[in-house]
């Protein structure tokens, strides 16, 4: 009988350092010039840029990608799922204003396996490269009879910057201001678990499938990487006066967009100026589920959600078709009544 040695107990040290290796060149391509040091160490060492602002505060978030990720075990296709967790964060930062600056990663898994993991890195250095911040570190931790064999879960956090007076808290809103919506690319990274049990329970459809009205398969749709709105947002802060900005994630538009807006404040949201994507439709058909369900749950075909000026509105859309975006104005702030919810879809 040999020798017990961690390897032997399903820790692979070489593995992991081979992992290490491939990934340097990777993260390296989403350095700038505040980055120090070197991928490898204990800590990422990061110059904060403060001349370029009076007063500036740092914020921050963490997020993960979800059950998404089993869709990515059943198609062994892993270089998007990092997008997708570099856009759950920093689409959540800069919604305060923030210019995201770093990005940590934490990918465990049962065993570690390197192009895999490689594959895994490759898109969350495409997904920092979308929102212009640095990929400067990450923890890959392999834990045996602790994940599931050939599954991995992936965390991470995000650090922006952003002066003090120029915070986006929506306090600033009113009654009269306009809500326009920026559209998403798909499920983004939430409700999964609600999609994978009405298309793929029960034997219903497999992923190689392509049923009316999707134009692809039902792998491609329930990949599609989330859209990372950083860059757009960020110019549109440069030329108007934005209120308010409300990432639509989990809880889906019913949830998220009173949290930028205050007390006394409502929106009605018409839901005819948009369509909502045909995957969207697929599993509220299939699952029969009720509208609001729907707008609880998913994005619905709307990612972000800006408050302006009504004034504005004309101008902030010309932009937002000139940044590439799909956008329009879906809705309206009115003052809220006793009794109301704080955003009604008619």
């Amino acid at each position: 009988m040999g020798k017990t040695t961690y390897k032997s107990s399903g820790v692979d040290i070489d593995a992991g350092n081979l992992f290490v290796n491939l990934i340097k060149p990777l993260a390296k391509s989403t350095a700038n010039k505040n980055v120090l040091g070197k991928l490898g160490g204990f800590s990422g060492a990061y110059e904060l840029p403060i001349n370029k602002y009076k007063n500036p505060i740092l914020l921050a978030a963490a997020d993960g990608v979800g059950t998404k990720l089993k869709i990515a075990f059943m198609t062994g296709k892993f270089d998007t799922v990092g997008i997708d967790l570099v856009a759950m964060n920093v689409n959540d930062v800069v919604t305060c204003g923030a210019e995201p600056l770093f990005f940590l990663d934490y990918i465990a898994t049962s065993k570690l396996t390197p192009q895999e993991g490689v594959d895994i890195v490759k898109g969350i250095v495409a997904g920092c490269k979308q929102a212009g911040c640095a990929l400067l570190g990450g923890e890959t931790a392999e834990m045996p009879g602790f994940y599931r064999k050939d599954e991995f879960d992936l965390a991470g956090f995000v650090v922006g910057i952003v002066d003090k007076d120029k915070v986006i808290d929506g306090s600033a809103v009113k009654p009269g201001d306009a809500v326009i919506g920026i559209a998403s690319s798909g499920l983004h990274s939430n409700g999964y678990s609600l999609a994978r049990k009405v298309l793929l329970g029960k034997n219903k459809f497999n992923l190689s499938d392509k049923p009316k009205p999707l134009r692809r398969t039902l792998a491609k749709e329930l990949l599609e990487p989330t859209r990372i709105y950083v860059k757009t947002l960020l110019a549109l802060m440069k030329s108007f006066d934005i209120k308010a900005m409300a990432h639509i994630t989990g809880g889906g538009l019913l949830e998220n967009i009173p949290r930028v807006l205050p007390k006394n404040c409502a929106v009605e949201i018409d839901s005819s100026t948009w369509l909502m994507p045909p995957i969207m439709r697929l599993i509220q058909q299939e699952g029969k589920i009720d509208q609001e369900e729907m707008y609880r749950t998913f994005n619905c075909g709307i990612g972000m959600v800006i408050v302006v000026d009504s004034t504005d509105v004309g101008k902030v859309l010309k932009r937002l078709e000139k940044l590439k975006e799909k956008a329009s104005q879906i809705g309206e702030v009115s003052k809220k009544k006793k009794q109301q919810d704080q955003v009604v879809i008619v």
